[in-house]
């Protein structure tokens, strides 16, 4: 609770002091009035009764959460003001629903900024530590224009890190520092056993206050804040706030669920929305990052579109199943699948298909080289289509505008 230092000196902090006053003891039941004084000496509430916190998961984990601190090459600020950086607006532009919404953290031109000093070239996030050997998972944003990156430890020791990789199209980076030992690490959870109403935790590193602890609930799932073709974020209302970036939310079971990424955010702090990349679309990534620096996402070769409830009725299909293909790319995957035009993916590898994001982070999760199962409606039928997944080439970058179609 926020109350102003003048009105607490007047009569307000009388009143407030009488009201919490009242508050006890209608609460307590057993607690009475006697010459102003309450009967039998301060409340307590007996130990079995306590309601059960997170210090013990906060306890164990704090270890392997990290600060991170970023000298970039510029500011951070004239990076994104000068022409030559300017990038398509993700957002739709100054009318659109989510043009207020996520500017103030993604930035004026839809970039993801993080959090800090923006004037003299330094930037602030968080990260964690995912295997014993140094690897630290972070945020792209928070370390793609670095010249020098210092990572902090939970004891206070600092190490210089390095790239290991990193992922623009889902924000994602991987670093490491040496340390000359084993470091504490967390392990991947499963989000998609993150439940809405579910606790989580999330530490890091905001407004350069490291080691913050918040807690919350998850708030939502499949949310796309039209950053990509690939988001997929969980919405959490666990407070998050620039400096948090990278910092990982935690299940009940000190697993890692999220990433967090971005906020909504009049005013720049956090007002309770706050979004994280899933854990089964980061472990994937990272892993790849490991391996090979570099991510290699998998490609069908196909244009496609949302369908319409008139698109639906047309083809004797539920308004809320599928994607429509409205094009397919001669050699590639798709066509030597023998997908057509005008066919619906309703299915791929088992998971339900429908919105052309889903067919998009269905088939990117995959490496080329790997077979498929495509379910397909088809004049009335449904077939089963095997497809093995070709290499995304570098120019084909998926449309934003679910009202248009979109390549993959």
């Amino acid at each position: 609770m926020n109350i102003n230092s003048d009105w607490l000196r007047g009569s307000g902090r009388r009143t407030l002091f009488a009201a919490l006053l009242a508050g006890v003891a209608l609460g307590a039941g057993g607690v009475a009035w006697s010459s102003g004084e309450i009967a039998g000496g301060p409340i307590s509430v007996p130990a079995a009764a306590n309601q059960p916190g997170f210090a013990d998961l906060v306890a164990r984990v704090r270890p392997a959460v990290v600060e991170i601190t970023v000298t970039e090459q510029a500011p951070r600020m004239a990076r994104e003001e000068s022409p030559e950086n300017a990038m398509p607006d993700p957002f739709g532009g100054d009318d659109s629903q989510f043009g207020d919404m996520f500017r103030q953290f993604f930035g004026p031109r839809g970039q993801m900024r993080d959090q800090a000093d923006r004037g003299t070239g330094h930037a602030l996030g968080s990260g964690f530590v995912i295997d014993p050997a140094g690897y630290i998972v972070t945020n792209n944003h928070v370390v793609r224009n670095s010249t020098r990156i210092k990572v902090t430890l939970s004891d206070g020791s600092e190490y210089p890190a390095k790239v290991i990789g990193h992922d623009d199209k889902t924000d994602l980076a991987l670093i490491k520092i040496d340390a000359g030992r084993r470091l504490p690490y967390v392990a991947w959870g499963d989000s998609n056993n993150a439940r809405s109403g579910d606790w989580v935790v999330a530490m890091g590193n905001p407004y350069g206050l490291g080691g913050t602890v918040t807690a919350g609930i998850v708030s939502a799932h499949d949310r796309d804040i039209h950053a990509s073709a690939y988001d997929d974020y969980l919405q959490i209302d666990a407070p998050i706030n620039p400096g948090n970036s990278g910092g990982p939310v935690f299940d009940q079971s000190g697993h890692v669920v999220g990433i967090d990424t971005a906020i909504y955010s009049p005013s720049g702090g956090s007002v309770g929305i706050g979004f994280a990349i899933p854990s089964n679309l980061a472990k994937n990534i990272v892993a790849q990052l490991r391996d090979h620096g570099s991510i290699e996402r998998g490609w069908l070769g196909v244009s496609m579109q949302q369908m319409t409830p008139d698109m639906a009725k047309a083809v004797g299909i539920a308004a809320d199943q599928g994607v429509l293909v409205a094009s397919v790319q001669a050699n590639s995957p798709a066509a030597h699948a023998a997908l057509r035009q005008g066919d619906v993916i309703t299915g791929f590898n088992g998971a339900a298909i429908k919105a052309p994001r889903d067919l998009a982070v269905a088939v990117a999760n995959l490496p080329a080289g790997r077979t498929a199962t495509m379910a397909v409606w088809r004049d009335g039928h449904r077939q089963d289509l095997r497809v093995t997944m070709g290499t995304q080439p570098a120019e084909n970058v998926a449309a934003t505008d679910e009202d248009t179609p979109q390549d993959d």
